[in-house]
């Protein structure tokens, strides 16, 4: 009986936080004004080299992500001259909390929750309150070759982005927190999860193209160029991304 009460209120808490968090969200995505997103930088493994490399970001980092999304935006015709507008915030000394794969929904939406509270103690960001939050855990690329998926939730605009330490690799960064963006927005993955293949069509730049293979640049949520069937490559940069229609349509760009 007490499990079955203390997941009644949970449940009850959930839905709370739940309906206020699509307002905020319905209002966000309406676009009716340039939504002010900061990303709180974390050394992410504990080292020095990590440690310098955040030290030597700025908001001007994050710049080409502002630029992607007007240049988006103005494909799709949203009558708004600078959509994002993504500056840097101050560091945070804790990591987030973490989840087990393969957890049960119970322990997700827990999870969730947790992660909420945890962003709201640790945003320390001195100006507006932001739209969205992006804590970016740096890792070492020396040390650390892969990183655990990153997470974007709509529930509390609340991005988790997992990048690399590394100059050379700020661009190639700013593609995975320009993706966890636009899922805080509502924007779905669209690739396979097993081998990080694009998904055809919605998960390729150029669905129409003539021979399909090799596309060219990546649809932002597809996550890579599909250079064939099995085949694909990480965008070195957004110059090389862009919204598909079906994402648009999913953040409220087209209808």
């Amino acid at each position: 009986m007490a499990k079955g009460l203390r997941i009644a209120v949970l449940l009850f808490v959930l839905a709370t936080v739940a309906v206020g968090a699509w307002q905020k969200r319905t209002l966000v995505t309406q676009w009716k004004r340039s939504l002010d997103v900061v990303v709180y930088p974390i050394n992410g493994d504990g080292q020095a080299a990590t440690s310098a490399y955040i030290a030597s970001l700025d908001s001007a980092s994050f710049h080409p992500i502002v630029e992607f999304a007007r240049r988006e935006a103005r494909r799709y015709g949203v009558d708004l001259a600078t959509p994002l507008d993504v500056k840097l915030g101050p560091r945070v000394a804790s990591l987030p909390p973490a989840i087990r794969a393969g957890s049960a929904m119970p322990e997700v939406m827990f999870w969730s929750l947790r992660l909420r509270f945890w962003a709201w103690r640790n945003d320390d960001y001195p100006g507006p309150k932001p739209d969205v939050r992006v804590f970016a855990l740096y890792y070492d690329p020396a040390l650390t070759q892969r990183v655990a998926h990153s997470v974007g939730l709509k529930e509390g605009l609340i991005g988790i982005a997992r990048v690399f330490a590394a100059a050379h690799m700020t661009d190639e960064n700013n593609v995975v927190i320009a993706h966890e963006i636009l899922h805080t927005f509502g924007a779905t993955d669209k690739y396979e999860r097993a081998t990080g293949q694009p998904l055809v069509p919605d998960g390729l730049a150029d669905p129409g193209q003539t021979p399909l293979y090799p596309q060219w640049m990546a649809e932002i949520m597809g996550g890579r160029i599909a250079l064939s069937e099995t085949h694909s490559d990480t965008p070195r940069s957004l110059d090389w991304a862009l919204i598909g229609p079906k994402t648009a349509a999913e953040i409220n760009w087209r209808r």
